[in-house]
């Protein structure tokens, strides 16, 4: 087993943390914390509580008798001193992005969840329940999607924004129902009410209401004003009167505006702008924005603070702000021109602030990451193995804090990521693989990209000697994906990489973008506005999506399949399609396409089908090898391909569609026949194929749940090697960025590390031969009538689970299916 422990001294100067880094892997400790899949170290300053779940809120009493959490489907409440959970209560319909209000007395917590309910909790000797759901459908009767909360003064009225519904809705407590709601811009997210108990400022990240002059794409059942790239391209806030019903004006902020905080003694409002990297300051009096502050740890480095939460200090003196890209909190004073103090570390991604008199306490979202101990340790970890943290932190003096800011930026690689934008002087640079700096030539011309779904190390590679595999965890041995085993054998096998997200909502927002927002971080508990493929433009980062680097810097690109939800002819089965892939009739197929992004659209080959479970890959690849045969002749071909290649998530025994086995050895065929088609081109000497995974949800793995695979096909790459370095996602993008000359395209991009010790500088151009299925590519699973006792049982449960979408639903849609995938390759017995 390769795992050792590292000393901090070892992490002092930027390369040797380099080089220490890359030999960790995320399990490993390091003096107080650990590595982080994003290649990010947490050492989280203070008292810190580990829980099942991922909190998105924070709240505590003016006594701090207690600590209440608002998680991903529960409530929780925490002895302040200890730390220690006290009594928990689920939220049935799971919980909002943000919203948790206590009453006076610190007994009840209102909650809004994901399922238009505002939840009232009570906590009572030793116990949490459920007092009370008040339904929030709005008066049109769609879902509203309540979201942040404000209690009127007399404790009478709450005032949620309705995320869906555009607004804001005033219910009456003591009549227990919504009695009205005022307009507002996109998406509002957080309120606070200014002390004159009328007017309230809302954050509403999607912007004003879109005009006829304006491109639009719809977030949530709403046309949302987006730029020329496809995200939302306004924040605002929108000022309410809480008497009339009235929206007195709109504010134009930072983009994805979250917290909301009034400043009385300033007379201002200020609004954290987690897609802008800063914090506005509006005036009340003229309700303008009066003053931005940047709060990244340096203003130098690129997009990526996520500022998402923010608290002010009873003397109003300082602000606090949750930075969720730095797992950081900094503290910025407010006795003159508002700055930035310093920064205390916390773990990974802290999204609410809440103070005590000599501490405050923070919830981290994602925590820790997978390491939930759900089951036995041999079972192996899964993505879905939530590991969220609450902390208290005392506040530092100001030496205390000059050095945990320092620590800050250690943990955030901050040295590192500026070091990734130097550029040099190429002129008399020789070409090599991954240049070393910014601006050195590289020998590849063209990188083909394909995006996978859901599958872990282990499930492919752990019967593989060479690497840190767990044989027992394997389910798609060499028998069925032989070509995976052969590319992992005769070019490099990776067994350290990550990806860096947990779903496919997130997965391929860290596969394209490179970074995923607080929008979307904190919608684990019900995807209730959007569970995005594409097509929610409040989701996406500002820094971008990688084409829009390529194209602006003037190269070319192609897209195959990546964000398109495809639709088969009408009449044509899954069994029609899987049996015409290498007929002529597969030539006559013409699917729907529905890209969300107008920009990829027009950069999308039509032909090739994106997302659905019944198109099978090697059809797929027919499609794209049909165009390759068109770059041969004419001796051209993109500089960067993404290829959206599916079929590997699978639909477990679901009647009428393939086995798991046909669904695997179809994805592996398709993978093998795109190399050996490549490597027989005159485009082998100037291409890198990179082949990885959207996430690793539907799967286990006995080192961590977000470790997946990578394969690296090209005449550089090294041969029969074994790479154990730390890469991920982000090394993914930050290696595409190099080889075209590109900066990182945002500050998690740039703190992946480049994969040069991947390749060779010497090509070796011996071509790739596609190894045979050595299963039937056309098994289908059994109808329910020739099936009885635990494969009927899964039979029908896999049939529950939805799958004409990239997304699954519900935590118990994911379970279902990852165990009928178990069972389906290892037996209803183990």
């Amino acid at each position: 087993m390769r795992r050792s422990l590292v000393s901090l001294l070892a992490l002092g100067a930027a390369g040797a943390a380099s080089a220490s880094w890359l030999a960790l892997a995320v399990q490993d400790q390091v003096e107080g914390g650990s590595l982080l899949p994003t290649y990010r170290l947490i050492r989280p300053y203070g008292q810190s509580a580990q829980m099942y779940g991922r909190p998105v809120d924070i709240a505590v009493p003016k006594d701090e008798s207690l600590v209440w959490v608002k998680l991903n489907n529960r409530v929780a409440v925490y002895d302040p001193k200890t730390l220690d959970v006290l009594a928990e209560a689920n939220s049935p319909g799971g919980a909002s992005l943000t919203g948790l209000e206590l009453s006076s007395d610190g007994k009840s917590a209102f909650f809004t969840n994901a399922g238009n309910d505002l939840h009232e909790f009570v906590y009572d000797e030793g116990k949490v329940t459920l007092k009370r759901s008040i339904k929030i459908e709005g008066f049109d009767g769609k879902a509203s999607f309540p979201c942040g909360l404000k209690l009127s003064q007399d404790g009478r009225f709450a005032y949620i924004c309705l995320s869906r519904n555009n607004t804001v809705g005033i219910v009456d407590l003591d009549k227990g129902e919504l009695v009205r709601e005022i307009e507002t811009g996109i998406a509002p997210f957080d309120i606070d009410v200014l002390p004159d108990g009328v007017t309230a400022y809302v954050s509403c990240q999607g912007g004003y209401r879109a005009t006829e002059n304006d491109l639009t794409a719809p977030s949530g059942g709403t046309e949302t004003p987006v730029d020329r790239v496809g995200k939302a391209k306004t924040g605002t806030v929108s000022v309410v009167n809480l008497a009339n019903g009235t929206q007195s004006a709109q504010v134009q902020v930072g983009l994805q505006p979250s917290a909301v905080v009034s400043i009385p003694s300033r007379a201002q409002v200020a609004v954290a702008d987690s897609n802008a990297d800063t914090i506005s300051f509006i005036s009340v009096e003229t309700n303008q924005v009066v003053e931005t502050l940047v709060v990244k740890p340096d203003e130098n480095l690129p997009f990526g603070s996520m500022p998402n939460a923010l608290a002010l200090s009873d003397d109003e003196s300082t602000l606090y702000c949750a930075n969720a890209g730095n797992n950081a909190v900094a503290f910025i004073s407010l006795e003159d021109q508002p700055q930035i103090e310093g920064f205390i570390p916390t773990s990974w991604f802290p999204g609410g602030i809440a103070l005590g008199e000599r501490v405050m306490y923070i919830n981290n979202v994602k925590g820790v990451g997978s390491r939930h101990p759900r089951r036995a340790p041999e079972a192996g970890w899964n993505s879905h193995d939530h590991k969220g943290t609450i902390q208290k932190s005392a506040y530092p003096s100001n030496r205390r804090l000059a050095e945990l800011t320092a620590e800050v930026n250690e943990n955030s690689r901050v040295p590192q990521i500026l070091a990734a934008f130097e550029r040099e002087d190429s002129s008399d640079a020789a070409p090599v693989p991954v240049p070393e700096k910014l601006g050195e030539p590289s020998v590849f011309k063209h990188v083909i990209y394909v995006i996978k779904e859901n599958r872990t190390y282990d499930q492919f590679f752990g019967d593989m000697p060479k690497g840190d595999g767990d044989p027992d965890l394997c389910i798609f041995p060499e028998k069925i994906t032989p070509n995976h085993h052969a590319l992992a054998s005769e070019f490099a096998l990776l067994d350290n990489y990550y990806c860096n997200g947990v779903l496919s909502a997130d997965g391929h927002s860290w596969a394209v973008e490179g970074n995923v927002t607080p929008y979307l971080e904190r919608a684990f508990g019900g995807f209730a506005r959007s569970y995005t493929f594409g097509d929610d433009p409040i989701t996406y980062s500002s820094s971008g999506f990688i084409w829009d680097y390529i194209l602006g810097a003037g190269y070319s690109f192609r897209n195959y399949g990546e964000y398109d939800y495809a639709t088969p002819p009408e009449g044509w089965s899954v069994k029609d399609l899987w049996r015409a892939y290498d007929t002529p009739a597969q030539d006559e197929i013409v699917f729907g396409q529905q890209i969300g992004i107008k920009r990829l659209r027009r950069y999308s080959d039509r032909d090739y089908p994106g997302w659905n479970m019944g198109i099978p890959d090697v059809l797929r690849m027919e499609r794209f090898l049909d165009e390759f045969e068109e770059f041969k002749e004419a001796g051209e071909m993109p500089n960067l391909m993404i290829l959206h290649m599916p079929q590997d998530h699978g639909a477990g025994t679901t009647p009428g569609y393939p086995t798991m086995g046909s669904y695997m050895a179809d994805n592996d065929l398709a993978v093998g026949r795109l190399v050996e088609a490549v490597s027989n081109s005159d485009f082998w000497k100037d291409t890198l194929i990179i082949i990885n995974e959207d996430d690793p949800q539907a799967g286990f793995d006995h080192v961590d749940g977000h470790r997946s695979i990578c394969l690296l096909a090209s005449a550089y790459t090294k041969r029969e090697a074994l790479v154990s370095n730390f890469y991920n996602q982000s090394s993914v993008l930050h290696t595409i960025c190099r080889i075209f000359g590109l900066p990182p395209m945002n500050q998690a991009v740039a703190a992946g590390p480049v994969m040069a010790d991947c390749f060779n500088d010497t090509p070796d151009l011996t071509p790739y031969k596609v190894r045979d299925p050595q299963i039937d590519l056309q098994a289908f699973n059994p109808p329910l009538e020739e099936l009885s006792g635990e494969a009927l049982k899964w039979a029908k449960i896999s049939a529950t689970v939805p799958i004409h979408r990239t997304g699954i639903k519900t935590r118990q849609d994911e379970d279902n299916l990852n165990r009928a995938i178990w069972h389906a390759m290892k037996g209803y017995d183990v």
